[in-house]
């Protein structure tokens, strides 16, 4: 099992940048793929994007396409979440996970707060 910690997440304001880091330890994640996840207060818990294990592919949701990026650095068994544009409909808190056998999301971070005023 791999234990995996958010951290960057914060208060912005609208148009602001926030970058999310998501170290794991335990084991090593790369192999896996990882993704970033998103929960708004009221709402369901929504996929935002992800990556494949070597960094080369990555898929996102619509609404925040062209605005956020996922990257990787295995060496340092981490994960990023790069958030340009923000927008106050983007507050949510922000979950990274990495996806075990079984094509299932088998551990999550505790999660970390992004605010965004308008």
């Amino acid at each position: 099992q791999v234990q995996l910690v958010e951290s960057g997440g914060g208060l912005v304001q609208a148009g602001g940048s926030l970058r999310l880091s998501c170290a794991a330890s335990g084991r090593t994640v790369s192999s896996l793929f990882m993704g970033w996840f998103r929960q708004a207060l009221g709402k369901e818990r929504e996929f935002v994007g992800g990556i494949t294990s070597s960094g080369t592919l990555s898929n996102y949701l619509d609404s925040v396409k062209g605005r956020f990026t996922i990257s990787r650095d295995n060496a340092k068994n981490t994960v990023y979440l790069q958030m340009n544009s923000l927008k106050p409909e983007d507050t949510a808190v922000y979950y990274c996970a990495a996806k075990g056998g079984g094509n299932i999301w088998r551990d999550w971070g505790q999660g970390t707060q992004v605010t965004v005023s308008s």
